[in-house]
């Protein structure tokens, strides 16, 4: 007896490899990343309209970019430890009713924004997977988390600098973010040919502080004019200098 073939489950468009030649340039990232700084806001909706008691989700996305980006501008401010409710509604113009469509508390926030940082680290490790070469691959994927942490720089310095203030329990969330993202990261690393798995975790470890300098410190390489593409082959070089000198 013939057995039925099962239904497949359609592919995660958002973990489907970007198809992208090695040495690819910020904009060709941009204009292939399924998450960028325009459709990052549809994503967000999508996976929270649950939280949402407001009836008209046609204006929810653009209600949701204003709150958050208002969050984003008060967080550097003052710190997100001292912002209000108050203060979002003044800065983004909805009444305090109007918030209360979109979030509870400030907790709603953050849990959102490290939930779309956790969401970019786990799909990004599927984006360079069609790259034969497993050096082309490393180079590949640190070109990619510098391009996207430029693309989204807010959501990223929010996770590093604000983290600390947050309850327990989302502290831990952004701990399990920066930890998946360098446990992907070491898999590349010793794919291109660093065995010995302590060198492969310390490189991985220098590797990802070199990342986030670039998200926390971008007003240093501003002063420099030094654009996002000289900063991640110069991280990509060094990576790849110590891979090749670690390699058996």
């Amino acid at each position: 007896m013939q057995r039925q073939c099962e239904p497949q489950e359609a592919p995660d468009p958002l973990q489907q490899a970007l198809g992208l030649s090695p040495g690819f340039s910020f904009v060709q990232f941009r204009s292939r990343s399924p998450l960028n700084a325009d459709s990052v806001w549809h994503v967000l909706l999508e996976r929270h309209q649950q939280r949402l008691t407001v009836k008209r989700l046609d204006k929810a996305q653009d209600n949701l970019r204003r709150l958050f980006e208002a969050t984003f501008r008060l967080a550097n401010k003052v710190g997100f430890a001292s912002m209000t409710l108050r203060d979002l509604s003044q800065a983004t113009g909805l009444s305090m009713g109007g918030l209360y469509g979109y979030i509870n508390s400030k907790d709603d926030i953050a849990a959102m924004i490290e939930d779309m940082v956790r969401l970019l680290i786990h799909t990004s490790a599927h984006w360079f997977t069609d790259l034969a070469n497993p050096q082309q691959r490393l180079v590949a994927a640190l070109r990619g988390h510098a391009f996207m942490t430029e693309q989204l720089q807010p959501w990223f310095y929010f996770v590093f600098m604000e983290s600390r203030m947050l309850s327990e329990s989302q502290r831990q969330v952004a701990k399990s973010a920066e930890l998946q993202f360098q446990e992907n990261l070491c898999a590349f690393i010793q794919a291109a040919g660093v065995t010995d798995s302590p060198a492969a975790r310390m490189l991985t470890i220098h590797s990802a502080a070199l990342l986030q300098d670039w998200v926390i410190k971008r007003w240093k390489y501003r002063q420099l004019g030094i654009p996002v593409e000289t900063f991640a082959d110069s991280v990509a070089s060094l990576v790849l200098q110590r891979v090749s000198s670690l390699a058996p």
